[in-house]
């Protein structure tokens, strides 16, 4: 989870958020290189004192600044094509997880287990223990087994909601009437916490989702 002064990602627990990292840092480097260039020759117009009064035109230059940009554009659209079809590969998943959204809690219903149903409640600030997260800690958390690939189907019974956790690059959003699904593999045991990232309604931001990470023969 986020902590103070956390100005980067979280650490990451499953392989997708590791790539969506590698991809955060690979587009990152490009800008800066692009920033640093442009602020570069800016700079220097202030100091060009050359004249030249028979240019007209310079095809060349015009080709450069024309085709280097999308070259760059290419290194930057490649991996982003790459990495959205791995969020959405699903592979023979091992545990389906259902959530549905409600003003303002969570239900969820594993559907593999004779269907065992939940609801996930914020505890209030005048409640939570002291080695709680004020605003992040639920009554009910999701326990997943590691190292298994999970589905999860995302749906609302009331507004636009949507089930997001950082650590795991999980954003889904959960729409009436609508089932969307998404995937994800968790390769270390903790606690994983995120919140409903809609602003659909008051207080929709103290929704918050809690996934305890345990070993399968735990599970």
């Amino acid at each position: 989870m986020s902590t103070w002064a956390n100005l980067g990602l979280q650490d990451s627990a499953s392989p997708l958020m590791e790539q969506l990292i590698f991809f955060h840092d690979h587009a990152l480097l490009i800008l800066v290189m692009i920033t640093v260039l442009v602020g570069y020759l800016m700079f220097m117009l202030f100091f060009n004192n050359y004249i030249n009064r028979f240019l007209l035109h310079g095809q060349l230059i015009e080709m450069i600044w024309t085709i280097l940009p999308a070259i760059i554009l290419l290194f930057i659209a490649f991996p982003s094509l790459r990495l959205l079809y791995l969020l959405d590969e699903i592979n023979e998943p091992s545990v389906t997880l259902k959530s549905i959204g409600h003003q303002w809690y969570w239900s969820y219903e594993y559907s593999d287990f004779n269907n065992v149903e939940f609801d996930s409640y914020m505890i209030p600030t005048n409640e939570i223990a002291n080695d709680g997260f004020r605003l992040l800690d639920v009554d009910n958390r999701i326990v997943l087994p590691m190292n298994s690939q999970i589905r999860i189907l995302v749906t609302a019974a009331d507004v636009i909601h949507s089930w997001t956790i950082p650590a795991l690059g999980v954003k889904v959003d959960g729409t009436p009437g609508r089932l969307n699904q998404t995937n994800f593999f968790i390769n270390r045991p903790g606690l994983f916490y995120g919140q409903c990232s809609e602003i659909c309604g008051a207080n929709h931001s103290f929704m918050p989702i809690v996934i305890e990470s345990v070993p399968v023969n735990y599970f």
